[in-house]
């Protein structure tokens, strides 16, 4: 899980009703173009829900850094907004609109419904040196995320809970390779012993010995890699969790016992996913003369 938030403003200039007399038809027009792409391709709300964490747009700038060259879902996002455009012209931002496909995707997925509100801008600045300082690497060690989540105001809590977001979704091999290595042989053998040696040798099976290839893809919940539930937790206390970034969080008694509650808990992983979405949602937003609304997601107002 990445994070590449770059808004800047006071998220209680934010609204649920923001769109209601510009563009009321706004969230159902997301939902259906949300609903027809993952009609179409499940991976969609995976990709969607990914995006959402990176919020990286832009050509030859944010988007070009290698920590998103496999992000996937902008056309998503592109389509949503020409269709939002037709009916609500320089209206609605890219920004919004993220979030409620992200929304919609985990709702279309098994997830909780969550009412989230608007009025953010696009930013007018999209720079690939903004990538780096603001990212949550799947080879991230636990008090590395703390530090991320906590300079983007998110609690320990937070971090545990957002982690859930892999219980859709799917990651290139390279994504965890570190926890293998190749021997003399030219196979992958396992190096990080805190993975299940089955799961391990599935993952080996699936890669093969190009773990560094981006062609390759697994899913990041082997239980149920197209349902948003509490599966992930529960993969993880088996020692299933695809990244280092997961498997981290059970060597914290605190985190521990947070994974611990969700795995038994939907409902609670649900609930607490709501707060930590909206959370993340209105986290560092751009409104007002901060911002702008980008004709095309992909390109800065020129």
């Amino acid at each position: 899980m990445l994070l590449c938030l770059s808004y800047s403003a006071h998220s209680s200039e934010l609204a649920f009703d923001f769109y209601a007399a510009s563009c009321p038809m706004l969230e159902t027009m997301v939902k259906d173009t949300v609903r027809a792409a993952s009609s179409n391709d499940p991976r969609v709300p995976g990709r969607l829900l990914r995006l959402l964490f990176h919020d990286c747009f832009g050509n030859d700038t944010e988007r070009s850094d290698p920590a998103n060259a496999s992000l996937g879902g902008f056309e998503v996002i592109e389509v949503a907004k020409n269709v939002v455009e037709m009916f609500c012209p320089d209206t609605v931002s890219c920004a919004d609109i993220l979030v409620l496909a992200a929304r919609d995707a985990v709702e279309f997925t098994g997830g909780p419904g969550i009412e989230v509100p608007t009025g953010r801008k696009d930013g007018k600045i999209s720079l690939a040196s903004n990538v780096r300082p603001n990212i949550v690497d799947t080879s991230f060690s636990l008090n590395q995320m703390k530090h991320i989540f906590s300079a983007k105001g998110l609690s320990f809590d937070d971090l545990v809970t957002l982690s859930g977001a892999h219980t859709i979704g799917s990651a290139h091999c390279s994504a965890f390779s570190e926890r293998f290595k190749l021997d003399s042989k030219g196979n992958l053998k396992l190096i990080d012993t805190s993975l299940d040696s089955t799961y391990a040798a599935e993952l080996t099976q699936q890669c093969g010995a190009s773990q560094a290839q981006t062609s390759i893809t697994v899913n990041n919940d082997p239980g149920t890699p197209f349902i948003f539930d509490n599966e992930y937790y529960q993969m993880l206390l088996a020692h299933k969790g695809l990244f280092e970034s997961d498997a981290v969080l059970l060597d914290n008694a605190k985190s521990l016992k947070k994974v611990e509650e969700f795995a038994n808990d939907k409902n609670r992983f649900f609930e607490n996913w709501a707060q930590a979405f909206l959370r993340l949602a209105s986290t560092d937003v751009k409104t007002g003369e901060d911002g702008e609304i980008r004709r095309s997601c992909s390109v800065i107002n020129g």
